[in-house]
């Protein structure tokens, strides 16, 4: 998948928010009106950081043509929302504007979902996901790969795919940031994406074979059985990984030191299981993300959408001097259109 990011500072970027949405819509597979639909719901969001918190983040993520999803995450750190289902309202405005926003949201995507905590900000999460036969699924997992500032590419990425009750988790942080770190984590991503299947053990030493003419990759493989309540885990290098219970308490995962296709620093692999009970949620990132957040203090987050969860984390715990790929996977309820 794809993601970037716009600064929403200014009224002249909300127009490159609705630019980008638009190229990327479009680029996914959606068809004319679908496109003229995202461009809607960018532009609706990236005003609301404006009017509402003077500015925040646009994020966008396209899964690509195969998958034909888009998502648009809009986040902020002005006051919250006193009332979400207020605001989710036609003709309800604290902002002295029409009140449309995110009723038009709402009307537009197959998905609308908004977090929301006093003073901490607010954070809206807008999925397109058209199918054919009109059915829809929620993911299980979801998440962003965002570059560090003044970089075109990012250097860290990450994929999943669901089969049935299964999922399986790829997170890659290549060496140093730009064009050569892209090139090694995008190896791993296109060698995950040909071996479905294989154990975490097996797709790490799988992936360091395949990594050897590029600078390297830190790699973190994940197996999730929904059904059995089971998380297996391999990591080399520094991916972190955290299983937070239903109760709040955190267990993170255990990941070796090295490198994935530099043999010097390559140890033996280990493959690692844990418990994931229903109501768990597993979260793994780069170490452009620190490490000291706790879910805990978020109540209600983790019942939301993946991809909203990662936002809220990448917002609130980004380094700033480093690429930043947050991914959350878990079983969620599917009912309820907003949180917070």
């Amino acid at each position: 998948m794809i993601s970037r990011q716009v600064l929403v500072e200014e009224q002249s970027q909300v127009a490159e928010g609705r630019r980008v949405a638009a190229g990327m819509a479009s680029d996914g597979g959606f068809n004319e009106t679908e496109v003229g639909q995202v461009s809607i719901v960018a532009t609706e969001l990236a005003t609301n950081l404006l009017k509402h918190a003077r500015g925040g983040e646009l994020l966008l993520i396209s899964w690509g043509e195969r998958q034909r999803r888009l998502e648009i995450v809009a986040l902020d750190k002005g006051p919250g929302m006193a009332d979400v289902r207020q605001c989710l309202e036609d003709g309800y405005s604290t902002a002295g504007s029409t009140g449309s926003g995110l009723g038009a949201v709402l009307r537009l995507a197959t998905r609308l979902e908004v977090y929301t905590a006093p003073q901490k900000g607010t954070t809206a999460f807008a999925e397109f996901h058209p199918a054919p036969n009109g059915t829809w699924a929620r993911a299980a997992a979801g998440g962003l790969s965002i570059p560090i500032r003044g970089e075109q590419v990012c250097g860290d990425a990450w994929d999943a795919r669901q089969d049935g009750d299964t999922v399986e988790l790829l997170v890659a942080d290549g060496l140093g940031h730009g064009p050569g770190a892209a090139e090694a984590s995008g190896a791993a991503v296109e060698i995950f994406r040909r071996h479905p299947g294989l154990a975490p053990k097996d797709m790490v030493e799988t992936i360091h074979q395949g990594l050897q003419k590029t600078r390297g990759a830190a790699i973190g493989a994940a197996r999730i059985d929904l059904a059995g309540g089971e998380l297996r885990f391999a990591g080399v290098g520094n991916t972190s990984g955290v299983i937070v219970g239903r109760d709040g308490r955190q267990h993170s995962v255990l990941s070796h030191n090295g490198t994935a296709g530099m043999a010097v620093v390559m140890r033996t692999v280990q493959e690692y299981a844990y418990p994931f009970p229903e109501g768990a949620v597993a979260i793994f990132h780069s170490d452009g993300l620190a490490t000291h957040w706790n879910l805990s203090a978020y109540p209600g987050l983790g019942n939301c959408h993946p991809t909203l969860l990662a936002a809220v984390l990448y917002r609130d715990f980004k380094r700033g001097r480093d690429d930043v790929t947050v991914v959350s996977v878990g079983r969620r309820s599917a009912n309820a259109d907003a949180g917070g």
